[in-house]
């Protein structure tokens, strides 16, 4: 059963990889990497903040590029457009290069669907020896919003096999984007990858574009929801699933599956918060469980099934990830990584709040109103930008 899991996708064995939890744990083991560097630095993020964290990786990529590593910045045109000119003109002017993926132009991003197709994964390859793939930006854990606890979210160390496919992608994505922004420097890699095979993990890089992986992310959570026999715990942002996947959300309830959804109680998008919350009543009353999150931010798109498949990335299960931008996940077949996991989720689930069916069911009706009208804006959004049919 567990080769079905990965239905579609090819895992790759011999990896070591190291789940990383908050940035406490991630921009330490970034910096880490990005110092270590010899040859080249990628790096792709949609936010890229002015705070302490970022600041910190904005000056490790700078001692990098005087030192002589090439250095290939990838930001997003909406999530990193308040990145000041003084830091990007620091960057460049020490030899870093920087591309902004789907600058913004004329009205800004607001007034044009089609800017809803974003670069939303969040990777670093590091001399072709080192990746980091998952949901974590370049801001620190109490920006915007400071919490008593750190934002909940989690990225992968990766080192292994697993690199060919995640170097491959990050350089032709840089490729491309240099090409049609014109851009002159545009660069061969210049390493030689090499990767030790000695590790345990299996483990798949799988990716979602507007080209020959379009829905890749989205029917590894399919085929993983549809064979799942004991538990499923599903841990993510922006909640907003179509409808087969909550058909076999509801389908695995019934067939006695415990089956836990984590998602945010204190949430920046308040709208997109009301449009999920349209779907919950008819999850619980299936049997489906669901946790608001309280201690501080949740901006996790993980999950956990049967204590062995597991994925991390930067995917939420909503349409805008799973229809319209890029997004990377790392999915695993392993029972070590996966029960680390688990457990970190089990403690985060112990600070939320379960919801009630039976409050549900008696929720007042201005209330599923303002949810079903939040739910039919985002349908409309999705439609107009062109993502094709939400199922």
């Amino acid at each position: 059963m567990r080769r079905l899991l990965f239905r579609g996708i090819e895992p790759v064995p011999g990896n070591h990889l190291r789940l990383l939890q908050s940035g406490v744990e991630f921009f330490p083991a970034l910096i880490a990497a990005i110092e270590a560097a010899r040859v080249e630095i990628y790096l792709e993020t949609y936010i890229f903040n002015v705070d302490p964290s970022a600041e910190a990786v904005r000056d490790a990529l700078i001692r990098a590029a005087r030192r002589g590593v090439r250095v290939q910045l990838l930001i997003d045109g909406v999530g990193s457009r308040e990145l000041p000119a003084n830091w990007l003109e620091a960057m460049e002017g020490a030899g870093v290069n920087v591309l902004v993926y789907r600058p913004l132009a004329g009205d800004g991003w607001r007034s044009n669907p089609k800017s809803l197709r974003r670069l939303h994964r969040k990777l670093a390859v590091i001399d072709a020896r080192v990746a980091f793939a998952g949901g974590m930006n370049l801001i620190d854990d109490f920006e915007p919003v400071r919490f008593d606890v750190p934002r909940l979210d989690f990225s992968v160390e990766v080192r292994g096999p697993l690199l060919a496919g995640i170097h491959a992608s990050v350089h032709r994505l840089w490729q491309l984007v240099a090409l049609t922004q014109l851009y002159s420097r545009r660069h061969k890699s210049g390493i030689e990858p090499s990767w030790p095979t000695d590790g345990t993990v299996r483990a798949a890089f799988v990716t979602r574009d507007n080209f020959a992986h379009r829905r890749d992310i989205e029917r590894a959570y399919l085929s993983a929801l549809a064979l799942a026999r004991e538990e499923i715990i599903l841990a993510n942002a922006y909640f907003l699933p179509g409808h087969r996947f909550r058909k076999l959300l509801k389908k695995a309830a019934t067939r006695g599956v415990q089956v836990e959804l984590l998602v945010q109680g204190h949430s920046d998008h308040p709208f997109f918060q009301a449009a999920s919350r349209a779907l919950y009543r008819d999850l619980l009353a299936t049997g489906v469980k669901i946790h608001e999150y309280q201690a501080s931010e949740l901006h996790a798109k993980v999950a956990v099934i049967d204590g062995h498949w597991a994925t991390v990335g930067s995917s939420n299960i909503d349409p805008f990830s799973l229809l319209l931008a890029r997004e990377a996940n790392i999915v695993v077949d392993d029972g070590a990584f996966a029960q680390d996991l688990r457990q970190r989720l089990r403690r985060a689930i112990g600070q939320s709040i379960a919801l009630e069916p039976a409050d549900w069911q008696r929720r007042p009706w201005p209330h599923r109103m303002l949810s079903w009208l939040a739910y039919n804006g985002v349908r409309l959004m999705v439609g107009l930008a062109g993502a094709g049919r939400w199922i």
